[in-house]
């Protein structure tokens, strides 16, 4: 496998936590798979990344799952830098799945190096895609194929356009029946209104695409729905309340 540019400088991966016991656990457990969690761009906006990094360690630690965030230097390539993680991963704990977890910018990071073949899944949380013109190449979708691929975005997100998320998950489910999306009713960029609900929609996902290849019924539903329903899923209020019922 080729390995990716170092990163630039002050680029790293933050404290592990999850399955060797740093969070979850008080023993040592065998690591079985790895979620990098790429922050937006602003340190002061990090959306869902944190309580997301809790509710994954919580719930998938006993499991193998490690999570670290990708802590990015100035001036840094996003999307390199998640290759370049993804690599680490692969250096620190062996051939294990790597999920690709982000948020805004991070979110598109998330989209783009999926190519990675580590990566077997990709969680983008109201990822900011940029305008398109008319002269501007889409976003890559190719890169997206043979992964587990969910997007969540707010229908209120004044930051990062949603109908540019939708089109670029329709075009990403030509290539890779395995994608899906979500909308948040009235939420905003930050996602916060429903918060509850995307950890647990993000955490069902993940804990579904690196171990069990299970999911709830309303993912599952989303993953074999033809478009454009299983690329505007509603996001119920109280998901998440329902699967602990």
């Amino acid at each position: 496998m080729a390995q990716h540019a170092p990163p630039a400088r002050g680029t790293r991966l933050g404290r592990a936590a999850g399955a060797n016991g740093s969070q979850s656990t008080g023993s040592t457990v065998t690591v079985n798979g790895v979620v990098l969690l790429l922050p937006g761009g602003s340190r002061w906006s990090p959306g869902p990344v944190r309580p997301l990094a809790r509710a994954l360690v919580r719930e998938g630690g006993a499991d193998g799952l490690v999570a670290h965030t990708v802590r990015h230097g100035r001036g840094a390539c996003r999307e390199d830098d998640a290759r370049w993680a993804a690599d680490e991963v692969l250096r620190r704990y062996g051939d294990v799945p790597v999920c690709l977890a982000g948020y805004d910018a991070g979110g598109r990071a998330a989209l783009r190096a999926a190519g990675h073949d580590a990566v077997n899944s990709v969680l983008a949380l109201a990822p900011s895609l940029g305008e398109v013109t008319a002269t501007d190449s889409p976003e890559p979708v190719k890169q997206l194929s043979g992964r587990q691929v969910l997007i969540v975005h707010g229908t209120n997100d004044a930051s990062s356009d949603p109908e540019a998320s939708f089109r670029l998950a329709a075009r990403a489910k030509k290539a890779n029946r395995s994608t899906c999306r979500f909308e948040v009713h009235s939420d905003g960029h930050r996602l916060r209104g429903f918060q509850a609900e995307v950890v647990a929609l993000s955490v069902d996902f993940v804990l579904g695409s690196m171990f069990s290849g299970r999911y709830s019924r309303p993912v599952t539903d989303a993953l074999a729905a033809p478009p454009p329903l299983g690329l505007r899923m509603p996001l119920a209020s109280g998901f998440g309340r329902s699967l602990r019922g």
